[in-house]
């Protein structure tokens, strides 16, 4: 008899995410449902406001990557206005979202993913020097894995585990037959977690000093930027660039080998070999050059082909809401788009766990829509992003992955992988790191003859405008799409990364990557889903923030009246 496993929440992420699977007799999932429990209804909020203030709103979306929705917002307005910013703003907008990389990516593996591959409870018995010598097989230059530095990890993290209070090292599935990092491997990682701490500090002040501040930071208008008096400072632009060699060298150094530490032990662990069941790929460019290219270029990888990559056609690009608490008649294009609650509840069944509330497969039962590519579900993120790159001969992109196989000796099939998803995220930040700097000296060459950072905006009350922006934010591809009328948002749609990933099944009944993911994958107990978390985990899942909290009961919370002339 099958059996229904629920996690809710999953933690270490953004947002409000509910896991449910079916497993059968031999604890094979057979079916999973992937849900967003709390609304996010900043479309409606932005409804006759002035497009001025859209950045400002959107990046309140989410409280982690913040700057992607404030750029793309930005953008999507100055898209429908027919506006060419001058290149500084270009570069400093480009430095900006290369700082959120380097900050959120760190921040993802260490502090989110990285607890699903390591033990923390096996490093306590690991010894140090041996450690130390085997960190020497991953990088000739590694960072805080000296042999007395790993023992007093090792001694600060027993202290707190004899305190009975772990903090974040609580409630986990220490333990866990898939767990394959041996006690010395695991101690490296469990120090590069605490250095990773101190590092992704440095790299939100990165964002910080063009952005005013991290997170939401304040320094994108409509036509370009106000940053200026940082642009022209000498001693904010050093300063940028040695906070950047700080980071970097981390990300080269910890991160990169943590990597290849991982795919030398988990290379042949089944639950990390599965995880990517959507062979369909979409990426935007992002991250502008001193020549005038982008670091990542555009296209979608459709059913696998990576021989065949097309280029992104916006008008492909629909939401379905058959499985989502929306109410719509059929998949909207975002310029169309409407946010209009339908929440159906919950229904009662056993699980593992005993009788709870779980969702009804069969109808609605997720806040999240389904956006579809030619009527086709499509992964997104730092693993489409390579994919595409790297079928499209990108040079750049293929010499990395190249030598990423090469030294770990994986083939190119582990690149469709949950292993390959997590390597990919790595590479991509070592690259996005590097870029950046080629776009910092183009800044610096271009000041020389020009200082320009802004252009006003005109926006003609008696006319319409539609717009849009997509940008390559840490999770994937993000589309912004507007429509402005009588000189204010008269419609507003946001398809974000996780929407792409993490979306129901569709009317067609195809499922989602993250619920496709799942499907065939074996628990070593159903009770301790760690399989489970460490696939969603490596999407990186950012739910988005709400603003609507939801009753199983459907009992009504509390009421809001949104007027946006007023407060």
């Amino acid at each position: 008899m099958n059996k229904r496993v629920v996690i809710d929440p999953i933690t270490r992420i953004e947002g409000h995410l509910r896991i449910e699977v079916e497993v059968d007799e031999n604890n094979v999932i057979t079916k999973a449902w992937s849900s967003s429990t709390l609304w996010r209804g900043i479309e409606v909020i932005l409804k006759g406001r002035t497009p001025m203030d859209v950045g400002l709103i959107v990046q309140r979306i989410c409280g982690v990557c913040t700057y992607s929705h404030y750029r793309c917002g930005t953008e999507a307005v100055e898209n429908a206005l027919g506006m060419t910013i001058p290149v500084n703003a270009k570069y400093l907008r480009s430095l900006m979202q290369s700082s959120l990389y380097m900050h959120d990516h760190i921040v993802h593996f260490y502090h989110l993913h990285g607890l699903d591959w390591v033990d923390v409870v096996s490093a306590l018995g690991a010894d140090p020097a041996k450690a130390a010598q085997d960190s020497l097989k991953y990088t000739d230059k590694p960072i805080a894995t000296g042999e007395g530095e790993l023992r007093a990890v090792q001694e600060r993290v027993k202290a707190l585990v004899e305190t009975g209070k772990l903090g974040p090292f609580a409630n986990a599935y220490w333990g866990n037959g898939t767990y394959r990092f041996t006690p010395e491997q695991n101690l490296i990682a469990l120090s590069h977690y605490l250095k990773a701490l101190e590092v992704q500090r440095v790299a939100a002040e990165m964002l910080a000093i063009f952005g005013g501040k991290s997170p939401h930071p304040q320094s994108l208008v409509v036509g370009g930027v106000t940053s200026v008096r940082d642009m022209l400072s000498p001693a904010r632009l050093q300063e940028w660039k040695q906070k950047h060699a700080i980071v970097q060298d981390f990300i080269e150094r910890a991160y990169q080998a943590d990597i290849v530490m991982a795919a030398e032990a988990f290379g042949t662990e089944a639950s990390v070999l599965g995880g990517v069941n959507v062979k369909s790929f979409l990426c935007t460019n992002d991250f502008l050059m001193g020549d005038g290219q982008y670091l990542f270029e555009q296209g979608v990888i459709m059913h696998g082909d990576l021989a065949n990559v097309t280029d992104i056609n916006p008008d492909f690009i629909k939401e379905d809401v058959t499985h989502a608490w929306y109410q719509a008649d059929s998949a909207q294009h975002p310029y169309d788009g409407t946010t209009v609650p339908d929440y159906t509840g919950f229904v009662e069944r056993e699980t593992v766990y005993g009788k709870l509330p779980t969702l009804d497969g069969d109808g609605k039962y997720s806040w999240v829509k389904s956006p579809r590519y030619q009527d086709e579900p499509v992964e997104v993120g730092p693993l489409s992003c390579l994919l595409v790159n790297y079928a499209k001969g990108n040079p750049i992109v293929v010499d990395a992955v190249n030598g990423l196989l090469a030294r770990t000796g994986l083939p190119i099939e582990a690149l469709f992988t949950t292993l390959g998803r997590t390597a990919a995220r790595m590479l991509q930040t070592v690259l996005v790191g590097q870029a950046s700097l080629h776009t910092f000296d183009a800044l610096i060459t271009n000041l020389m003859s020009d200082e320009s950072t802004f252009i006003a905006p005109e926006i003609d009350s008696n006319k319409e405008y539609v717009g849009h922006a997509m940008n390559e934010a840490p999770r994937g591809m993000l589309s912004h799409w507007i429509r402005i009328k009588n000189g204010k948002v008269e419609n507003y749609q946001a398809v974000v990364p996780t929407t792409w990933n993490a979306g129901p099944v569709d009317a067609n009944g195809k499922m989602g990557p993250y619920e496709a993911s799942l499907i065939g994958l074996t628990l070593e107990d159903p009770t301790k889903p760690l399989e489970v978390i460490r696939i969603i985990h490596s999407f990186d899942p950012c739910m988005a923030c709400s603003v609507h909290v939801m009753d199983y009961k459907k009992q009504t919370l509390g009421q809001f009246k949104i007027d946006p002339n007023g407060f």
